[in-house]
Formats: C-alpha cells, sequence, structure tokens
C-alpha cells in the first residue's frame, strides 16, 4: 500500500488530500476530528491528485455540483454504506441522520449513522456535510460546524451569504 498526499488551498482553509496506490483515499481539513496522523499520509506528491484539484476548483467556483473521482473509502462495511448514501445527497439539499437510517432501511440506526458520518474519510467529495439534526440544527462536523454552515450557505441549502465564504 503506497501513500501520498499533498495540500490545497481552499474558501476553508487548507485541505490535505491523500491517495492509496494512486486513488483518492483521503480529503481532510486541518483541525478535523478523526484526522490521521500526518506521518500516515506518506510522501508529499501532487501527482496522483490533477483531476481531484480541478473537480475541487470547479466545485467552489460553483461551476461543478457532482464529483465524478474514482475513490478508496476505507471503512467497515455498514461506514462505507452510509458512505455510499451521502453521495445520493444532491447538492443544495440536506437529510436527517434519521432520514438517512431510514433510507438505509435501518430507520433505528440514526446514531450509528451520526458516528459514520463523521468518520467520512472523504470530506466535501463525499458531503457528509449535507447531514443535519432532525430539528434542522446543523449537529456536529468533523471539521467544525462553522465550515458546515458555510458549506451548507455556498450550495444554497441553508440561508446564509456566499460573501462569508471568502
Amino acid at each position: 500500500m503506497h501513500r501520498q498526499h499533498t495540500l490545497i488551498e481552499s474558501p476553508y482553509g487548507p485541505l490535505t488530500l491523500v491517495a492509496t496506490d494512486g486513488v483518492l483515499s483521503g480529503l481532510y481539513m486541518t483541525e478535523q476530528r478523526h484526522r490521521p496522523p500526518e506521518e500516515t499520509f506518506g510522501d508529499r506528491d501532487a501527482s496522483p491528485f490533477g483531476e481531484t484539484i480541478s473537480q475541487l476548483e470547479a466545485y467552489f467556483t460553483g461551476e461543478l455540483r457532482e464529483f465524478d473521482l474514482p475513490m478508496r473509502l476505507d471503512g467497515t462495511p455498514f461506514q462505507r454504506t452510509v458512505w455510499q448514501q451521502l453521495q445520493l445527497i444532491p447538492y443544495g439539499e440536506t437529510r436527517t441522520y434519521g432520514e438517512l437510517a431510514a433510507m438505509l432501511g435501518k430507520p433505528n440506526a440514526s446514531r450509528a449513522v451520526g458516528l459514520a458520518n463523521g468518520k467520512n474519510p472523504i470530506g466535501v467529495i463525499v458531503p457528509c456535510h449535507r447531514v443535519i439534526g432532525a430539528g434542522g440544527s446543523l449537529t456536529g462536523y468533523g471539521g467544525g460546524l462553522d465550515r458546515k454552515q458555510r458549506l451548507l450557505a455556498f450550495e444554497g441549502a441553508t440561508p446564509g451569504s456566499e460573501d462569508a465564504l471568502f
């Protein structure tokens, strides 16, 4: 297993991209909860990230609403199922943890869905920021609630100003 990483700037601060055997396996924000130790990211080398960087740039300028990238999502079978479901939430929309659990056929598993959501290794691209609490509350976000609110406002999913992004 060969790992490489690079850092890119974004409207939400620096992002660390990680590839495992040339396939995107991580996108982490600074001070992110559940962020693996830096020493596990491998050598710094931007070569495997050209398409990822292009699509992120297009997303951050509002030109791209749906990512199309090969990804390696390492986790338990349940976590991977949750992360696949996250990718079905359309740009500009949100789902509650309970709705996500029901979509998985496990209506009583909203807490487990929340835990899996929090361990999503590829933030932004696998849109865990689109999951909110039952009453519309933002609840937790590994990258911080401020970033979550700003991402949702940017996508038009919550009231807010896009001007706050920059």
